[in-house]
C-alpha cells in the first residue's frame, strides 16, 4: 500500500474512536472502550516504529506520545489517550505528505538514454539492445540519435550536440578517427561509429554512477524537530517522574505526559514547511520535500552553471562587422541548412524584416559552411577556415564579444563577419545581487565552457569566483570545496550538472529539460525564470523561521501546562484539551508561511 494511504488509515482510527465514543456518551452508555479502540492501533504502530528507530540508533520524542497513550489506556483515561493518538497520527500524516509532495511529478532517471542501437550484422543494420553491444561493433547513429556507447568515428565527418555532457550550446564538428562520447547527440547526418566500450563502461553510464555516488555520500540533514527533541524529552520525564514521586499520584504524571505530547514539534514544523512548499510552488519552484525546503533555508553558498542556466543555451546573432547588407545574402543561403547557427542567422534576418530570396546550386560541407548562388551572385558563408579557402580579402574586426564568428564572401571577396553569442537571460545580471539580499554570502560560476566565456559571464553577473572547462566530476569537486562557506545550493540544467545537483545540500534543476537533472535535484525551477530563485530562498527562510517560532511558543506553553499538571491543577483530559488548544495556535501561526 502507498505509505501515505497507510497514514490516512492510521489517522482514521482515532477519528472513528472519538466519533464512536461521542455517540456512546450522548446515548448514555460507556464511551471508554470506543476511545481505547481508537488509540490502540496508533499505539501499536508507534511502538513498532520506535523499535525500528532504536535498531537504527535513533531515539526521540515518540517516546512521550507512547507513554501518554499507554499510561492513559492502563489508567482508564482512554479519552486522553485517544486525543493524543489523534494528534500524533495527524502529525505523522502531515509530515509524510510534506516529504512526498511533488515526487510523483519526477520522471525516471535518464529517459533520454537510448535503449537500443543499430548494429551491423550479417543481414545489415539490426536493432540491438545496448546491453548487448561490445567493443568493435559498428553502429549506425541516425540523425537526432544519441550515442549509446563511447566509440571512434568511422564516417568522414559528424556534427555533434554535446550540450548534455558539457553544456556547450554550439555543435561540435568531428572527423574520421576522432573519439566520441556516449550521451552526445547527432546534430547532422547519420554516421557510423565503431564502439570502443560496452554500455556499462561508457561515459554516459559513468555519469549515472557519479550521480548515485553523490546522492549516497551526501550527509543526511537533521530535521528541525530532531534538534529540539532530547532536551524536551528530558524535561518531560523529570517533571512527570518528580510529580509522581512528590505526590504519589500517578494521574499527575499522566497529565504531565499528555500536556507534553510533542504536537507543536510534530505538527508545527511540517505545517510551516508544507506552507513553505506551497509558497515555493506559487513562485514557480517545485520543491520535492520539506527536508529540502528546510535545507534551502540554511543555504549560504550558491554554485551556478552557465550555459542554459544563466544563458539561454542558444546561439544568437549579436552583430555584423563589415557590410551590413551581407546579412541578407548569408541568411538567404543559410535557408538551405539545418545547422543551429544557420537557423539562428535566418531567424535574426527575418526578425529584422529582411526578405530572403531562395538560393540556388547550394553545396553544404557539414559543420563547415555553405556556398551557392543568391540572385545570380556566388555567396559563401561559414567558419573562417572554410571561407578563407574560397575567398580573399581582410577579415572585418569588431569590438563586440562573440562566442563564434562566421565569415561571408560575395563573388570571391570577404565582405562581413557575423558575430554569434549565447546571451544572458534577462534575469541573470541582477540574480547575484538578489541572492545576496536573500542571505547568500558567496556565488560561484562553474561551467564546462571555455575560460574566456566563463570569465565574461562571471564578470557580468558579479560572481565571486569562476571555474571553466569542468567535467561532471569537476563540478562535484567545486560543490565540495564551497562547503567551507556553509551549506551549498547548486543550480543547473543538464546531464552534466546532475552529479553536482545530487552532491549539493540543495540541488535545483532549471526548467526540468533533462530527466537526469530533474531526478538528481531536490527542486525544479519550472519554466526559465531564474529570477524566481531569490524569492523562493526568502520564502524558505521565512517558513523555517515561522516553524522555529511556532515550536518555541508551543513548547513554552506546553512547559507551563506541564508545571500546572505536575502541581495537580490539570487532569489528564484537561491536559489533552489544553494541548489541543496549543496545537491549534501553533498550526495557525505556522500557516503564516503561505503568505509572502
Amino acid at each position: 500500500m502507498n505509505p501515505l494511504a497507510d497514514r490516512r488509515a492510521l489517522l482514521a482510527a482515532p477519528l472513528l474512536g472519538l466519533l464512536g465514543g461521542g455517540l456512546l456518551w450522548l446515548a448514555g452508555r460507556e464511551a471508554g472502550p470506543a476511545f481505547a479502540m481508537g488509540a490502540l492501533p496508533v499505539l501499536a504502530v508507534l511502538l513498532a516504529e520506535m523499535a525500528r528507530s532504536l535498531r537504527g540508533g535513533e531515539f526521540g520524542l515518540d517516546l512521550i506520545a507512547a507513554l501518554a497513550m499507554g499510561f492513559g489506556l492502563v489508567m482508564g483515561e482512554s479519552l486522553a489517550a485517544n486525543v493524543v493518538a489523534l494528534m500524533y497520527a495527524g502529525g505523522q500524516f502531515l509530515d509524510d505528505h510534506a516529504r512526498r509532495r511533488a515526487s510523483a511529478e519526477m520522471t525516471a532517471l535518464l529517459a533520454r538514454q537510448p535503449r537500443s542501437a543499430l548494429r551491423e550484422g550479417p543481414a545489415g543494420w539490426e536493432e540491438t539492445p545496448i546491453t548487448a553491444l561490445r567493443p568493435g561493433d559498428r553502429l549506425l547513429i541516425p540523425k537526432g540519435g544519441v550515442l549509446p556507447v563511447d566509440g571512434v568515428l568511422e564516417s568522414e565527418i559528424a556534427l555533434l550536440d554535446t550540450a548534455a555532457l558539457t553544456g556547450e550550446p554550439l555543435p561540435l564538428r568531428a572527423e574520421r578517427g576522432q573519439a566520441l562520447l556516449s550521451g552526445m547527440g547527432n546534430a547532422g547526418e547519420a554516421f557510423v561509429l565503431a564502439a570502443s566500450t560496452d554500455a556499462e563502461a561508457s561515459t554516459y553510464a559513468g555519469i549515472l554512477r557519479l550521480v548515485r555516488a553523490a546522492q549516497e555520500s551526501r550527509a543526511p540533514m537533521a530535521r528541525l524537530a530532531d534538534r529540539w527533541s532530547l532536551a524536551f524529552l528530558a524535561l518531560t520525564l523529570v517533571l512527570a517522574g518528580g510529580a509522581w514521586a512528590a505526590s504519589g499520584e500517578a494521574t499527575r504524571a499522566l497529565a504531565v505526559l499528555v500536556v507534553a505530547t510533542p504536537c507543536p514539534l510534530i505538527l508545527a514544523v511540517p505545517v510551516a514547511l508544507m506552507a513553505g512548499l506551497s509558497r515555493a510552488a506559487a513562485l514557480g519552484m517545485l520543491v520535492k520535500s520539506a527536508a529540502a525546503l528546510e535545507a534551502m533555508a540554511r543555504v549560504r553558498a550558491v554554485v551556478l552553471d552557465k550555459t542554459g542556466t544563466l544563458t539561454r543555451g542558444q546561439a544568437e546573432l549579436v552583430g555584423v562587422a563589415g557590410d551590413a547588407r551581407a546579412l541578407r545574402d548569408a541568411a538567404a543561403l543559410d535557408q538551405a541548412s539545418a545547422h543551429p547557427i544557420a537557423r539562428a542567422l535566418v531567424a535574426a534576418a527575418r526578425a529584422r524584416g529582411l526578405s530572403l530570396p531562395m538560393p540556388e546550386a547550394v553545396r553544404e560541407t557539414p559543420g563547415e559552411g555553405l556556398e551557392g548562388m543568391v540572385e545570380g551572385r556566388r555567396v559563401v558563408v561559414g567558419g573562417p577556415r572554410f571561407v578563407l579557402a574560397r575567398a580573399e580579402g581582410p577579415v572585418p574586426e569588431a569590438d563586440l564579444h562573440a562566442d563564434l564568428r562566421s565569415l561571408v564572401a560575395v563573388e570571391g571577396r570577404i565582405v562581413a563577419a557575423l558575430l554569434f553569442a549565447d546571451p544572458l537571460r534577462a534575469e541573470a545580471p541582477g540574480l547575484v545581487a538578489r541572492l545576496r539580499a536573500a542571505g547568500v554570502g558567496r556565488v560561484v560560476l562553474a561551467s564546462g565552457d571555455g575560460a574566456a566565456a566563463t570569465a565574461r559571464v562571471a564578470a557580468e553577473v558579479g560572481a565571486d569566483a569562476q571555474h571553466a572547462r569542468l567535467d561532471p566530476a569537476g563540478k562535484v569537486a567545486v560543490v565540495a570545496a564551497e562547503r567551507a562557506h556553509g551549506p551549498v545550493m547548486m543550480l543547473g540544467d543538464g546531464l552534466n550538472d546532475a552529479p553536482a545537483l545530487a552532491a549539493a545540500d540543495v540541488g535545483v534543476a532549471v526548467g526540468a529539460r533533462g530527466a537526469a537533472a530533474a531526478e538528481a535535484a531536490d527542486a525544479v525551477l519550472l519554466g526559465e525564470g531564474i529570477g524566481r530563485l531569490a524569492p523562493v530562498l526568502a520564502a524558505a527562510r521565512r517558513a523555517r523561521a515561522i516553524a522555529v517560532q511556532s515550536v518555541a511558543a508551543g513548547i513554552g506553553l506546553s512547559t507551563l501546562g506541564m508545571i500546572a499538571a505536575a502541581l495537580g491543577h490539570l487532569t489528564p483530559v484537561q491536559g489533552a484539551l489544553l494541548q489541543e488548544a496549543i496545537d491549534v495556535a501553533v498550526i495557525l501561526n505556522a500557516l503564516r508561511a503561505l503568505k509572502s
